[in-house]
Formats: structure tokens, sequence, C-alpha cells
């Protein structure tokens, strides 16, 4: 009875994280100050990604990079952020299943301890 209450639980709360993340990312493009930190954050991920591109590609990697306009940087770190926030709900969700299984797993073993113990002593 616990098992699919818990499976839906988990699953409905990976599918609200979606339009949480999409009114996150709303909200973080028209928040003046957290807008000028996410394009920080935004060029900062634009240049590391550049850069690894660049070794993959076996391009020189000493070259300047030109920084993203701001609203593809706004872009880019709402974009981030939303996949952040889903990720680190699936993350979670795992979590809580992995250890939900290992208490359902210990108490069953718990048991089978139990009944060993009362087979012995008859």
């Amino acid at each position: 009875m616990a098992l699919p209450v818990a499976k839906l639980g988990t699953l409905a709360l990976r599918t609200l994280s979606k339009p949480i993340a999409s009114r996150l990312k709303n909200q973080a493009a028209v928040h003046p100050k957290f807008r000028n930190f996410i394009v920080a954050i935004a060029q900062i991920n634009h240049r590391i990604t550049t850069k690894i591109q660049r070794r993959i590609y076996g391009h020189a990697t000493d070259v300047e990079i030109r920084p993203l306009d701001e609203q593809k940087a706004v872009q880019a770190a709402t974009d981030l952020i939303g996949e952040a926030f889903i990720f680190s709900v699936a993350v979670a969700a795992l979590i809580f299943e992995v250890q939900r299984s290992a208490r359902s797993e210990a108490r069953k073993e718990e048991a089978r301890k139990q009944e060993l113990e009362v087979m012995s002593f008859t």
C-alpha cells in the first residue's frame, strides 16, 4: 500500500517541479539584483564551456572569449537555474527512494532474524 503512494508522491513532486522551475526562471530574470548576479554566472559558465569546447575540438584556448550580450546571458542563466532546480528535485526524490528502500529491507531483515530466533527456541 505504501509503495504505490510513495512512488506516486515522488512522481507528482517531479511533475510539479517543472512549473516551479519555470516560475523561478521568470522571477530571476526580472529581479534587478538577482539579474546582475545571474548575468555574472552566465558569463562565467559561457567562458568555461567555450574553453572546454575549444579544447575538445583542438582549437587554441588562449584567445579572448567575447562575453554574451545581457539578454542571452539572462536566458542562459535562467535556463541553467531551471535545469539545476529540476535536477536537484530529481536527486532528492532518488535519495528518498533509496533510503525508503533501505529502511524497508532493514525491516524485512529484522523480521527474518526474529523469525529465525523464534524457530531456534522451539
